[in-house]
């Protein structure tokens, strides 16, 4: 995924399909100049990571 469309996501009331290594997650902030994202899995919004925007994959 490009950094645009994280950000776009991120700042959508629709929730898109997203994922992480094959985990439905949730993008609660996009860091544009370092191109990452903070994201959590659906099923455990504890487990929050910041991870590359090219991880993520939209379904």
């Amino acid at each position: 995924m490009n950094t645009q469309r994280a950000v776009e996501i991120a700042a959508s009331p629709v929730m898109a399909n997203v994922s992480h290594q094959g985990t439905p997650v949730y993008i609660q902030h996009v860091n544009e100049e370092n191109e990452t994202a903070t994201i959590f899995p659906l099923d455990n919004p504890e487990h929050e990571q910041s991870v590359p925007v090219d991880m993520l994959r939209e379904h």
